[in-house]
């Protein structure tokens, strides 16, 4: 018999939810084949089965939270050209009435829990675990509040009932009305893990950070005037397009060089300059925004940086990202251009020192010489803390970018 755990996954990482299982009880299973999808708070993980056989208990379902080390299903080894039978699976709507068996006398304790009956009109939603569970303790599965959004009692959720303390019995006091929502008018959408993480994680940069940010614009005539010279000979080299994307990357790590603040973080009361360059990059995805990192990116060309940006969103879009692709950047950049973005503040990501927020480029007139003329103008903004950075530093930073950017020749002779 092989048990089929939720394995370890990244240092930060101690829960999932159950997506979806490949396989179904009584399915047959090869080694290192895929039989359940796994969501947690970055990326959706392929489970696979350890060892060949018959899957014959799953011991989670689909939106369940389950734990890193937790036992998800059972495999049982085929011998001798026999299958094993599948272990039954309980009837929900049966279980109340048949769970209790007649068995032989045994030592009981002082006093046994009382099996407990459902006590609302319309059945609970839980877990075949937390329904155990829920009995052997005597309560009432309708008395306890989950904390899963969608109402799901898993056994965490008994358990944390079980341990509070019993409430005296008072008189009935007045019930606050339940909010209703009439659904004639208000489509109710569970978050996903991933939203609510996106969501608690943009907070707390919010709260634990002094967020600020400078804005500049940058004249894209240069290089959309290099990139549309070189883009035919780049393709026929490389097999890929020249985009704006690697000249922002290139440039932003000298500008990091020149600014090394910048490219550092808060830990405790240390500041961490980074001697590296892992530049993330923002993919807009399905389910949210992810950051896939470029690793070493002051050492790869534009082809390599063009190349790896172009993979990582692929494998982003395709929920095919790893654990390792998403950690360890040192600072992120975030193009809201392809959106039709004119101008906006970026969040930090994590606890990384800065942002830069990329837009559209909008033909604007201004003076060139004393002359007005009509440019593709793009405005940029750096997102940075000011506990690590000073004003000064953060307006350098940006204006190292701009002057990069008009001058795309020092970009590809730095390179």
């Amino acid at each position: 018999m092989a048990e089929i755990k939720v394995p370890e996954l990244a240092e930060s990482i101690t829960e999932g939810t159950i997506a979806q299982w490949v396989k179904k009880v009584g399915d047959r299973v090869e080694k290192g084949e895929f039989i359940v999808e796994l969501e947690t708070d970055k990326v959706n993980a392929e489970i696979i089965s350890e060892e060949a056989g018959v899957l014959t208990q799953i011991l989670a379902e689909e939106g369940d939270t389950v734990l890193v080390g937790q036992t998800i299903a059972i495999v049982e080894p085929v011998e001798g050209g026999a299958e094993p039978t599948p272990a039954p699976q309980a009837e929900p709507e049966k279980e109340a009435v048949k769970e209790e068996q007649p068995q032989a006398p045994q030592a009981q304790p002082a006093q046994a829990a009382p099996v407990v009956e459902e006590t609302s009109n319309e059945r609970v939603v839980a877990s075949p675990a937390a329904r155990k569970l829920a009995r052997e303790k005597g309560i009432d599965l309708a008395a306890i509040s989950p904390v899963d959004p969608q109402g799901r009692v898993r056994v965490q959720d008994v358990a944390a009932h079980a341990a509070k303390p019993a409430q005296p019995v008072q008189a009935a006091q007045p019930v606050a009305p339940a909010v209703t929502v009439d659904e004639s008018r208000v489509t109710v959408e569970r978050m996903s893990r991933r939203r609510q993480t996106i969501a608690k994680r943009l907070l707390e940069v919010k709260q634990n950070t002094a967020m600020l940010t400078t804005f500049n614009e940058i004249d894209m005539t240069n290089v959309m005037e290099l990139r549309k010279r070189k883009q035919e000979q780049f393709v026929n080299e490389n097999g890929i397009k020249l985009g704006f994307m690697s000249f922002f990357t290139k440039a932003v790590v000298a500008a990091l060089k020149k600014y090394p603040y910048v490219n550092a973080q808060i830990v405790g009361d240390e500041i961490h300059k980074f001697n590296i360059y892992d530049i993330g990059i923002a993919v807009s995805t399905e389910e949210g925004l992810v950051v896939p990192v470029v690793r070493d990116a002051d050492r790869k060309n534009f082809a390599e940086i063009e190349r790896e940006i172009a993979e990582l969103a692929q494998k982003a879009r395709e929920k095919k990202l790893a654990i390792s692709d998403l950690q360890g950047g040192t600072f992120t950049i975030t193009n809201g251009g392809i959106f039709g973005s004119l101008a906006s503040t970026p969040i930090i990501n994590g606890t990384q020192a800065g942002i830069l927020g990329m837009h559209s480029i909008v033909n604007r007139p201004v003076a060139v010489n004393g002359q007005v003329e009509i440019r593709p103008m793009m405005y940029v903004a750096l997102s940075y803390d000011h506990r690590i950075i000073d004003g000064k530093d953060s307006v350098g930073f940006l204006k190292t970018v701009k002057e990069l950017i008009e001058n795309p020749e020092d970009l590809l002779l730095n390179s």
